[in-house]
């Protein structure tokens, strides 16, 4: 029997949303003290089940709105389901907004170290793995400048480059290589194909040819709400007729 790394059960997710394009800001509040905004309810998740075992590439596809991040946000407890449950069998390390902790005024150098620790890494880790960090990233005659000069690019290279040190079971990823370039995303599914089958991951993409590359199923999340689970060209060809 295959063992389980996520199992995801009857989830639902909803979030008020303002109506007509109302704000709710303090700023809003305050200039309009007695002024009352109206919400709508938006269904993110309804009602998804689905279970993802040991070293599966598992993708998750579908249009913007889908619920797409939603779930990702969930099976890493950044949300909870107002219905439904999720259970993690395993150390989960997500890439969601890499490049979150770093701080602007201190140097790449630093900001590994203050990321590193973040993501869990120690003093002794991060001295061990400083250099390569910084030549999986190809940033290392920059590791002295100060990050507030790096552009979005060089942020998640070196995000990523720090996050794929921390020993983990089960990676979430969310559009992360959108920023990085071409040259960098080759070396980024690299490290993918040699990790397949010895983690998990859960990945979210809007580049179908890497799902379907890269995938052993595909989850794709329709914008009604609905979902199919299956084989990855047979669920990227679906969806592609879709638009």
């Amino acid at each position: 029997m295959e063992n389980i790394a996520i199992s995801v059960k009857n989830i639902s997710k909803e979030f008020k949303i303002p109506v007509n394009g109302q704000k709710n800001t303090l700023q809003e509040r305050f200039l309009n003290p007695f002024h009352k905004t109206e919400y709508r309810q938006f269904h993110a998740l309804n009602n998804l089940s689905f279970d993802v075992k040991e070293g599966e590439f598992f993708s998750v596809i579908g249009p913007n709105g889908a619920g797409k991040s939603t779930l990702l946000k969930i099976v890493s407890q950044i949300y909870v389901p107002d219905e439904g449950n999720v259970e993690v069998n395993g150390k989960l390390v997500p890439f969601l907004e890499l490049g979150v902790g770093f701080n602007p005024d201190l140097s790449a150098k630093e900001n590994v170290y203050l990321n590193g620790t973040i993501l869990g890494l120690t003093m002794k880790e991060l001295d061990e793995y400083i250099d390569d960090i910084f030549d999986f990233a190809e940033l290392r005659e920059f590791a002295n400048m100060s990050i507030k000069n790096f552009s979005s690019g060089m942020q998640v290279r070196l995000a990523f480059s720090i996050a794929i040190r921390v020993k983990s079971d089960i990676l979430i990823l969310d559009e992360v290589l959108a920023v990085g370039d071409g040259e960098f995303q080759k070396k980024c599914y690299q490290y993918f194909q040699d990790i397949r089958g010895k983690k998990t991951i859960l990945f979210v993409s809007h580049g179908l040819d890497s799902v379907k590359k890269y995938s052993d199923r595909v989850l794709w999340l329709k914008e009604d709400k609905s979902y199919e689970i299956g084989d990855p060209i047979e669920m990227v060809e679906k969806y592609s007729k879709t638009f």
